[in-house]
């Protein structure tokens, strides 16, 4: 079946629905995780990675492209960004279990600030004095979100050591979730869409599932209940996401990202009672306002290239 995308405005505003579905999706996915409570994250990541199997092998049959979705000449690339992602799941979904859902959410923000940092060190890509400024600004932000926590960890206070360690989680979660990004930008160029994001539920669920000798904890019909429907949520959240990229620029969809911020507070509050701190409110908008510049300048770097390209006279 062949993908097309909707021209113009109406290809926008699709994409912006897609996006904003997704984000909302993802939202609930987290506060499912939540309301399960604090269970052992390798247990959280195969639910999640798992039942996610489920939405995507329908989607892909819908497509008629389920009997290529495995299709690779790069397994091995999957197998280690599976590892690494695994890891991004399992630091965030401790996160999520011992921290309000606002600043779980909220610091991994940090992400596409770390993904302009490793792509300067690891892919020798030029990051230029704005982009690195932007990064400096929303760590700042990121710092202002986490400070209560970093506080106690500098006093030595045993007081609200849980938060603590989800903090250091969010921050594990944000580099791993950078550098499985990086990887998949490498996988790109030569695998689809489809292939990767199946043979990542694949890898994580099976890695997932050798943490079950370290203690996995009997769930209740509730607990079950929610992790299933935390892996639908985010099975059906990757397929509106994908689908929202293709009707629109990066730069036209990925501000929407922050919209889940919105989302975390009003949820966090209503659902669990978590009342968003000063320190949230202003690191977040700092490290929203830092993302979205970082966005708005790739594309214009990207528009840039594309006119130094046409520029080139041909040869020959």
């Amino acid at each position: 079946m062949t993908e097309k995308t909707a021209p113009g405005a109406r290809g926008a505003l699709t994409a912006i629905a897609l996006k904003v579905m997704s984000v909302t999706i993802f939202v609930a996915m987290s506060s499912l995780i939540k309301a399960a409570g604090p269970l052992p994250a390798g247990q959280i990541v195969f639910y999640r990675s798992f039942f996610a199997i489920f939405p995507i092998l329908f989607f892909l049959g819908f497509r008629h492209e389920l009997h290529t979705a495995l299709a690779t000449k790069r397994p091995f690339g999957h197998v280690v960004r599976g590892l690494i992602g695994v890891c991004a799941m399992a630091f965030t979904f401790f996160a999520l279990t011992r921290l309000p859902l606002p600043d779980a959410i909220t610091l991994n923000y940090a992400q596409p600030l770390l993904v302009v940092v490793f792509s300067s060190i690891f892919l020798g890509e030029t990051v230029r004095l704005y982009r690195w400024s932007a990064v400096v600004v929303g760590l700042v932000g990121v710092v202002i979100i986490s400070w209560p926590e970093l506080t106690l960890l500098t006093s030595g206070s045993a007081l609200d050591d849980q938060e603590v360690l989800g903090v250091m989680a969010a921050f594990g979660g944000a580099g791993c979730s950078a550098v499985a990004a990086i990887l998949v930008r490498n996988l790109v160029h030569s695998e689809r869409t489809a292939t990767i994001v199946l043979w990542f539920s694949l890898t994580a669920s099976v890695l997932a599932l050798l943490s079950l000798p370290f203690g996995w904890e009997m769930l209740s019909l509730t607990q079950s209940l929610l992790l299933i429907g935390a892996g639908f949520c985010g099975g059906i959240a990757q397929i509106l996401m994908t689908s929202a990229y293709r009707h629109a620029e990066v730069s036209t969809v990925a501000p929407f990202e922050y919209t889940s911020m919105i989302l975390a507070i009003v949820v966090g509050y209503v659902a669990f009672g978590d009342v968003p701190t000063l320190y949230v409110l202003v690191g977040g908008s700092i490290v929203v306002g830092a993302g979205i510049f970082i966005i708005l300048r790739e594309r214009q770097l990207g528009l840039e290239r594309g006119k130094a390209r046409k520029a080139v006279p041909l040869q020959g």
